[in-house]
Protein backbone atom coordinates (compact mmCIF):
# COMPACT_ATOMS: atom_id res chain seq x y z
CA UNK A 1 0.00 0.00 0.00
CA UNK A 2 1.20 3.63 -0.73
CA UNK A 3 0.70 6.59 1.31
CA UNK A 4 -2.00 7.92 -0.37
CA UNK A 5 -4.13 5.30 -0.12
CA UNK A 6 -3.87 4.93 3.50
CA UNK A 7 -4.56 8.64 3.61
CA UNK A 8 -7.48 8.06 2.27
CA UNK A 9 -8.37 4.91 4.45
CA UNK A 10 -7.76 6.67 7.43
CA UNK A 11 -9.68 9.81 6.48
CA UNK A 12 -12.62 7.26 5.65
CA UNK A 13 -12.10 5.38 8.93
CA UNK A 14 -12.31 8.90 10.91
CA UNK A 15 -15.40 9.99 8.68
CA UNK A 16 -16.94 6.52 9.84
CA UNK A 17 -16.19 6.80 13.52
CA UNK A 18 -17.56 10.50 14.03
CA UNK A 19 -20.54 9.24 11.91
CA UNK A 20 -21.37 6.16 14.28
CA UNK A 21 -20.88 8.58 17.65
CA UNK A 22 -24.11 10.63 16.47
CA UNK A 23 -27.21 8.80 17.85
CA UNK A 24 -29.69 8.44 15.56
CA UNK A 25 -32.60 7.30 18.10
CA UNK A 26 -33.30 10.27 20.63
CA UNK A 27 -32.51 10.64 24.54
CA UNK A 28 -35.84 10.17 26.08
CA UNK A 29 -36.05 11.78 29.68
CA UNK A 30 -38.22 10.19 32.89
CA UNK A 31 -40.60 12.51 35.22
CA UNK A 32 -42.57 12.29 38.25
CA UNK A 33 -46.05 12.31 37.24
CA UNK A 34 -48.58 14.31 40.18
CA UNK A 35 -51.40 12.37 40.93
CA UNK A 36 -52.87 16.28 40.51
CA UNK A 37 -51.51 15.70 36.32
CA UNK A 38 -53.36 12.10 36.45
CA UNK A 39 -56.31 13.31 38.22
CA UNK A 40 -57.31 16.68 36.25
CA UNK A 41 -57.08 16.28 32.21
CA UNK A 42 -55.53 18.97 30.77
CA UNK A 43 -58.13 19.47 28.41
CA UNK A 44 -60.43 22.44 28.27
CA UNK A 45 -63.50 20.49 28.92
CA UNK A 46 -63.07 20.85 32.81
CA UNK A 47 -62.60 24.67 32.28
CA UNK A 48 -66.34 24.61 30.28
CA UNK A 49 -67.82 22.37 32.06
CA UNK A 50 -67.12 25.28 35.18
CA UNK A 51 -68.27 27.93 33.26
CA UNK A 52 -71.83 26.23 31.99
CA UNK A 53 -72.26 25.38 35.52
CA UNK A 54 -71.70 29.12 36.35
CA UNK A 55 -73.88 30.14 33.64
CA UNK A 56 -76.79 27.89 35.09
CA UNK A 57 -77.17 29.86 38.13
CA UNK A 58 -80.25 31.77 38.46
CA UNK A 59 -78.77 35.52 39.29
CA UNK A 60 -76.13 35.34 36.94
CA UNK A 61 -78.64 34.45 33.93
CA UNK A 62 -81.16 37.33 35.29
CA UNK A 63 -77.67 39.15 34.44
CA UNK A 64 -76.83 38.16 31.46
CA UNK A 65 -80.66 39.08 30.39
CA UNK A 66 -79.87 42.54 31.92
CA UNK A 67 -77.50 42.98 29.67
CA UNK A 68 -79.82 41.73 26.38
CA UNK A 69 -77.75 38.12 26.39
CA UNK A 70 -80.16 34.95 26.46
CA UNK A 71 -78.95 31.89 28.30
CA UNK A 72 -78.66 29.86 25.02
CA UNK A 73 -76.39 32.38 23.29
CA UNK A 74 -74.33 32.34 26.16
CA UNK A 75 -73.75 28.36 26.46
CA UNK A 76 -73.64 28.51 22.62
CA UNK A 77 -70.24 31.19 23.37
CA UNK A 78 -69.23 28.97 25.74
CA UNK A 79 -68.81 25.75 23.40
CA UNK A 80 -67.22 28.18 20.93
CA UNK A 81 -64.43 29.51 22.76
CA UNK A 82 -60.47 27.96 22.68
CA UNK A 83 -59.06 25.99 25.18
CA UNK A 84 -56.95 28.67 26.55
CA UNK A 85 -60.01 31.15 26.63
CA UNK A 86 -61.91 28.33 28.19
CA UNK A 87 -59.17 28.34 30.92
CA UNK A 88 -59.02 31.72 31.32
CA UNK A 89 -62.57 32.70 32.27
CA UNK A 90 -62.35 29.90 34.59
CA UNK A 91 -59.04 31.11 36.53
CA UNK A 92 -61.13 34.45 36.55
CA UNK A 93 -64.26 32.48 38.52
CA UNK A 94 -61.76 30.95 40.48
CA UNK A 95 -60.52 34.54 42.02
CA UNK A 96 -64.29 35.91 42.49
CA UNK A 97 -64.99 36.47 46.11
CA UNK A 98 -67.48 33.65 47.77
CA UNK A 99 -70.40 35.98 48.14
CA UNK A 100 -70.40 36.69 44.31
CA UNK A 101 -70.31 40.83 44.72
CA UNK A 102 -68.17 40.73 41.42
CA UNK A 103 -70.93 39.33 39.13
CA UNK A 104 -71.38 42.08 37.22
CA UNK A 105 -67.39 41.94 36.24
CA UNK A 106 -67.92 38.35 35.34
CA UNK A 107 -71.27 39.22 32.95
CA UNK A 108 -69.20 42.41 31.35
CA UNK A 109 -66.47 39.72 31.09
CA UNK A 110 -69.27 36.96 28.78
CA UNK A 111 -70.51 40.62 27.19
CA UNK A 112 -66.70 41.06 25.58
CA UNK A 113 -66.26 37.79 24.83
CA UNK A 114 -69.77 37.42 23.00
CA UNK A 115 -68.75 40.67 21.36
CA UNK A 116 -65.28 39.89 20.47
CA UNK A 117 -66.84 37.01 18.69
CA UNK A 118 -69.83 38.42 16.97
CA UNK A 119 -67.44 40.96 15.74
CA UNK A 120 -64.80 38.34 14.02
CA UNK A 121 -67.61 37.07 12.65
CA UNK A 122 -67.74 33.42 14.25
CA UNK A 123 -71.48 33.97 15.76
CA UNK A 124 -74.22 36.71 15.02
CA UNK A 125 -75.98 37.29 18.88
CA UNK A 126 -76.07 41.59 18.73
CA UNK A 127 -77.62 43.06 15.78
CA UNK A 128 -75.66 45.99 16.11
CA UNK A 129 -72.18 44.91 15.33
CA UNK A 130 -71.14 44.48 12.13
CA UNK A 131 -68.49 40.98 11.05
CA UNK A 132 -64.68 41.61 9.81
CA UNK A 133 -65.57 38.69 7.75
Amino acid sequence: MNIRSVRIISRIMVAAMLFASVPFIPVSEAAIVTTDQLAMPTTGHTARDRIRTFLERDEVRAELQAHGVSAADARARVDTMTDEEAQRIAGRLDTLPAGGTDLLGVAFAVFIILLITDILGLTKVFPFTRSAR
